[in-house]
C-alpha cells in the first residue's frame, strides 16, 4: 500500500466566461481605470511587473500592498498582495476563445493561519472573486456598473 500526501492548504479557483475578447478583458484587470468600474476603488497605477503598487477600497477604508510577479499580454497576471501573515498569491488567466469570448479563471493560494482561520480566508476569497469576475462580466459586456464590492457590505462604509 502507498502512502498519500494531502496538501491542508486550501486553495480557490473560480472563473467565469466573459462575452468579449481577451485583450479587452485583460486590459480592464492591468488598467485601474476601467478596474474601478467592478472591483477597488483606486491603486497606485497599471500592474506591472517591478512596480510597487496598492488596491484602495475607499468605502471601506482599507488597502493592500500588491507585488506584480508576472505579466504575460492577454494571457496571465501573478500577483502577491496582502500583508504578513495574511499575503496569498493570486492567478488570473485569460482563454481566448475562437467565438471572441474570454475564460477568465482566478486561483487564490497561500493561506496562512490554523484550520478554522484558513478555511475563512479561502470561503471569503471565493466569494470576493466570485463578485469580481460577475461584476467585470456586467460591466464588460454590458456597461453596467453593479457596484458589487461596495455593496456586499453596506455596513462597513466610511
Amino acid at each position: 500500500m502507498t502512502e498519500m500526501t494531502l496538501s491542508t492548504a486550501p486553495s480557490v479557483n473560480v472563473q467565469m466566461l466573459i462575452r468579449a475578447p481577451a485583450a479587452k478583458v485583460f486590459e480592464a484587470f492591468v488598467n485601474p481605470d476601467i478596474t474601478t468600474k467592478f472591483w477597488f476603488t483606486r491603486s497606485d497605477g497599471p500592474l506591472e511587473v517591478g512596480t510597487p503598487n496598492r488596491f484602495y477600497f475607499d468605502m471601506y477604508g482599507v488597502s493592500g500592498p500588491v507585488e506584480v510577479i508576472a505579466v504575460d499580454q492577454n494571457k496571465r497576471i501573478l500577483i502577491e498582495w496582502g500583508e504578513d501573515p495574511h499575503k496569498s498569491t493570486v492567478e488570473w488567466t485569460f482563454e481566448a476563445r475562437p467565438d471572441d469570448t474570454t475564460l477568465v479563471k482566478i486561483s487564490n493560494a497561500g493561506f496562512a493561519g490554523n484550520g478554522d482561520e484558513l478555511v475563512a480566508q479561502a470561503i471569503d476569497s471565493m466569494g470576493g472573486f466570485a463578485m469580481l469576475l460577475a461584476g467585470a462580466k456586467a460591466w464588460l459586456e454590458h456597461g453596467i456598473q453593479l457596484n458589487l464590492t461596495g455593496d456586499s457590505y453596506p455596513d462597513g462604509h466610511h
